[in-house]
């Protein structure tokens, strides 16, 4: 087997269990919590559930995305090492670290001409990055080479479905991505917006759902409609919650009743600093293998 590192960025929203036992590296972004700088480092920095209290309290958030250095020096330490790299970042719909890690492996070629460096733009986000960085594992421990598991991960990045939706919509007017008018409204209304991932890997408002129970529902159809292989859907699914466990949980359990051959339970994760500075608390994610993202806007029957 090729001697190589898979990694990717910490906004995998994977716990560090997960990270350690999967034999995968990660690259900590950083985040501004008031004045204060802390690194997105699955909690170990600042407790995740201080950080969502802070953020209900009226703290604001800024991150702060690795710059080509960050991702130089990171590399660096592998390739100085005898490995080759393989890197997932987070989507650059959402983000500019592609770009950053990107001029960094440009550099780092020239220097380490005989190793293998390779930035793959997940176009995927959350924990959705995680199923597909978890997957990029399961095909190493099979034997793949680092050329062989890239390909796939370019040739299957699009099969990682996203759905989410949020109980609040207070941190969406913070960030500026709807309007305060429309906001209130729809806070007021118990409007619980589900979105997904699109295939350029930007977050985009699939429908608009009153109540939270109803949403849920919507959730579920969804999935039973794109999972691969339809209620036989034997894969892995990923949930991702921002401070609201036992509504991620509620979700699980109607996903596991629906899909009794998944691969295991449903793994449910802590949405990290990283995209919790931005989707606030409230938020529950789905991700799963199913219908490949550039397809799903041609479908009227989603």
């Amino acid at each position: 087997m090729d001697d190589y590192i898979i990694s990717c960025c910490s906004a995998a929203d994977l716990s560090k269990v997960h990270f350690e036992e999967r034999n995968i590296r990660y690259m900590a972004f950083k985040f501004k919590l008031d004045k204060d700088i802390y690194s997105d480092d699955l909690g170990e920095s600042i407790d995740i559930d201080e950080f969502y209290k802070r953020m209900i309290a009226g703290a604001t958030t800024q991150t702060i995305h690795p710059k080509e250095e960050d991702y130089y020096d990171y590399f660096r330490t592998f390739l100085a090492e005898g490995k080759d790299v393989l890197h997932l970042t987070l989507s650059s719909g959402i983000s500019e670290a592609y770009g950053a890690a990107v001029a960094a492996q440009n550099r780092l070629k020239e220097e380490f001409p005989e190793r293998k460096i390779y930035v793959v733009d997940s176009l995927a986000a959350s924990s959705g990055m995680g199923l597909l960085v978890d997957a990029a594992a399961d095909k190493r421990d099979e034997g793949l080479g680092i050329d062989e598991v890239r390909d796939w991960v370019v040739n299957n990045r699009l099969s990682v479905n996203h759905w989410f939706f949020s109980t609040t919509l207070t941190y969406y007017i913070r960030g500026g991505r709807i309007s305060k008018t429309a906001g209130t409204m729809g806070n007021i209304f118990k409007i619980c917006p589900l979105m997904m991932v699109n295939d350029e890997g930007k977050l985009m408002i699939w429908e608009v759902v009153r109540i939270k129970r109803k949403v849920m529902k919507e959730t579920l159809k969804k999935m039973e409609k794109l999972v691969r292989n339809g209620l036989d859907y034997n894969g892995k699914c990923y949930i991702s919650n921002a401070g609201c466990y036992e509504d991620a949980r509620a979700l699980a359990d109607m996903i596991e009743k629906s899909f009794p051959k998944l691969n295991g339970k449903v793994e449910i994760f802590n949405i990290g600093t990283t995209i919790g500075s931005h989707s606030g608390p409230g938020t529950v994610a789905v991700f799963f293998w199913g219908e490949d993202r550039g397809k799903l806007l041609l479908n009227s029957d989603i």
